[in-house]
């Protein structure tokens, strides 16, 4: 990092010379090209987003969102078009905060090309960013995707930044001016260029549970819904209420069905289908087998989201 962007790094602002705009632009475009061997292209299912690789043995971090639940098979394509085996960790969604690793035995004994961590604490409105991913997934004639921006609003949970992010780039890293990943892109805001970003000191405060496996908590404006109600004291998931407008009653879902599986979890009660439901993502897609009058049926449904 030359020292007459130190000032710039530290605290934003605008170059003061042509020299020093081109001085910037070249170390710009030097952490782009750094990033493109830990920016990686990130499919679950029919899903895309993306993520950083920042370790030698190759965790990742993503947003939550992106990784939907622990325990998903995942692919992950890197800057050479080469395709790895990867699998969600835990995930902290009241932030968006997501963990994933790649599956071992699959580098031939090296390490990981890795971002280097920087730190969310000092960060303020005006620095410059740099954010990169793979926007609407992995294109060989294109490569990762760079946006340079500027830091808008600092608040608890979220950066905003004018970075422009589209669809696909959730999970991807922002960088600060040196090439220190500082966050991780969650969500577009109201307008392209006001976006959010998850803080990366997220990761290191919680890094135990999600490496563990854990999730927990709730994207805000995004907690699952599937729209039904039942006893919570019958030993069954008796269906007694199917809300109108609701993804239960668009699956076909109705008043007396007896919920038996959701997905891949066996349900025995409301508890057990409330905590199946929580374990989603709005906009997912889940298999539900009901009983009908003593008949088995699947229907599938798409996990709505709660206003």
């Amino acid at each position: 990092m030359p020292s007459e962007l130190q000032a710039l790094l530290r605290t934003g602002g605008v170059p003061r010379s042509i020299d020093h705009l081109r001085l910037m632009e070249t170390q710009q475009n030097s952490v782009s090209k750094a990033a493109e061997s830990c920016t990686v292209s990130v499919q679950i299912g029919p899903a895309q987003g993306c993520g950083v690789i920042i370790t030698e043995s190759g965790f990742i971090l993503t947003a939550a969102h992106v990784a939907m639940r622990p325990g998903k098979s995942a692919l992950v394509t890197l800057s050479t078009g080469r395709t790895v085996r990867a699998r969600t960790l835990g995930m902290y969604r009241k932030v968006d905060a997501g963990l994933m690793k790649i599956d071992p035995d699959q580098n031939g004994g090296n390490p990981w090309s890795h971002a280097s961590l920087g730190t969310s604490e000092d960060l303020m409105a005006g620095m410059w960013c740099i954010a990169t991913g793979h926007p609407g997934g992995y294109d060989p004639d294109r490569g990762i995707v760079t946006r340079v921006g500027r830091i808008l609003r600092v608040r608890e949970g979220a950066i905003e930044t004018d970075c422009a992010l589209i669809g696909g780039d959730s999970g991807g890293p922002l960088f600060d001016l040196s090439g220190r990943l500082i966050a991780v892109h969650s969500r577009i805001g109201n307008d392209v260029s006001e976006n959010l970003h998850v803080p990366v000191d997220y990761y290191g405060k919680y890094w135990n549970q999600m490496r563990d496996g854990e999730a927990w908590g709730f994207l805000p404006g995004f907690r699952p819904v599937l729209g039904v109600t039942g006893s919570p004291n019958s030993e069954r998931a008796i269906v007694d209420v199917v809300r109108p407008g609701s993804p239960a009653e668009d699956a076909g879902i109705e008043r007396g069905d007896v919920v038996e599986q959701f997905g891949d979890v066996p349900i025995k009660d409301f508890a057990s289908l409330k905590a199946a439901v929580d374990d989603t993502m709005p906009g997912e897609r889940v298999a539900i087998w009901i009983n009908r009058d003593g008949s088995r049926k699947r229907v599938s449904v798409e996990v709505g989201r709660a206003d």
